[in-house]
């Protein structure tokens, strides 16, 4: 995640009544990620809700708020059948993967202890990060949860131990109402941070009145804000055997931004990378002849990728022609960046690298 902004239809832990009437005015405000909480409102309504957003183009979740075992589990299960994307929440990793792990939605359980209605935070931060290290290394488990300003502690000290302990994507979750926070959680290193009982109350400063002034506010935050980021960004990169050259100039003039950044690659490409910047992070995929492209494909339909940048020939055949055709197809459906030559890939550095990337 490329630090995102996750709004939240909810208010005191709960879904709101009007919440399928508030997406229509968070998508004019131009919000793709929208979640909701599984109380609040029936099984048939949620599940509208959810239509209504995938509809749209946008990115769905739910976050759990049970208290037992069984009521997690309910949720685990309602989330599967309402085919979200991303499951947000709960404390009993090991029971609700036996429910999710089998459906392609991604899985973000709370680190720590939790605690109440709503919920806080509880524990010493060093407990609070040893549980995230637990919980990431569990094979179903896609990320991380954190009620960050929940805590009664030094929370941006809690943020910035919790991203660097661990490997996956961390969203920062309850009470941000502010430009503040937004920047602490990206200086932190989260993956994004969700926004639900301010936003339905005016907090931010918009530049007109209504709910989808405040939407456009947090997304210009957040646009801001992601400059500060220290999320490690996950770039795939590809290339026509008549284009690698040019790729290989392009990640040579811009090794010094990628560094510390995670790179995927087809297998040929990721070789070539590899020799020409050795100090960079390269993960290789199969080449894309024997399947390396699909890989990459299921990378963007999981939500894996923060941007793709694929060099392509349009001056000669290529046998990979439709492989090409299929992630630009997904490119376009998970709304996740598609640089096809030198110069879009030169914005995208500048976007997620930062302004001094070239």
């Amino acid at each position: 995640m490329a630090f995102d902004f996750i709004l939240m239809l909810t208010e005191n832990d709960r879904t709101i009544p009007d919440a399928r009437a508030r997406i229509d005015e968070a998508l004019e405000g131009g919000v793709r990620h929208i979640g909701f909480k599984d109380v609040g409102l029936p099984f048939s309504e949620l599940k509208g809700l959810a239509d209504a957003i995938r509809s749209s183009g946008g990115r769905t979740y739910l976050e759990v708020v049970s208290l037992d075992e069984e009521s997690e589990l309910a949720s685990a299960r309602a989330a599967v059948d309402l085919d979200v994307d991303c499951l947000l929440g709960g404390t009993r990793p090991q029971a609700v993967t036996q429910v999710t792990r089998s459906h392609p939605l991604r899985y973000y359980p709370f680190a720590g202890r939790i605690s109440g209605h709503p919920s806080v935070l509880e524990g010493p931060a060093e407990a609070i990060v040893d549980s995230a290290r637990k919980l990431a290394d569990l094979e179903h488990v896609h990320g991380l949860d954190l009620l960050a300003y929940r805590f009664a502690g030094d929370v941006p000290a809690l943020m910035r131990a919790v991203c660097s302990a661990v490997g996956k994507p961390v969203i920062m979750a309850g009470s941000i109402d502010g430009e503040a926070r937004i920047n602490a959680a990206a200086e932190a290193g989260a993956g994004g941070f969700t926004v639900g009982t301010a936003a339905l109350a005016g907090a931010f400063p918009a530049e007109g009145p209504g709910f989808a002034a405040q939407v456009r506010a947090i997304l210009g935050l957040t646009a801001r804000a992601r400059a500060r980021s220290t999320a490690p960004r996950r770039i795939a990169l590809a290339a026509h055997d008549t284009r690698k050259a040019h790729l290989r100039a392009w990640v040579t003039r811009h090794a010094a931004a990628l560094e510390g950044h995670r790179l995927i690659c087809t297998g040929g490409t990721g070789h070539v990378i590899s020799e020409a910047a050795p100090q960079l992070s390269v993960h290789r995929l199969q080449r894309g002849s024997r399947g390396g492209d699909q890989q990459l494909g299921a990378l963007i339909a999981t939500g894996e990728l923060d941007a793709v940048i694929f060099f392509a020939d349009p001056t000669v055949p290529h046998g990979g022609e439709a492989d090409l055709q299929a992630l630009t197809r997904l490119s376009v459906l998970h709304d996740t960046p598609l640089a096809l030559g030198p110069s879009a890939a030169d914005m995208i550095a500048t976007a997620l690298l930062g302004s001094d990337s070239l």
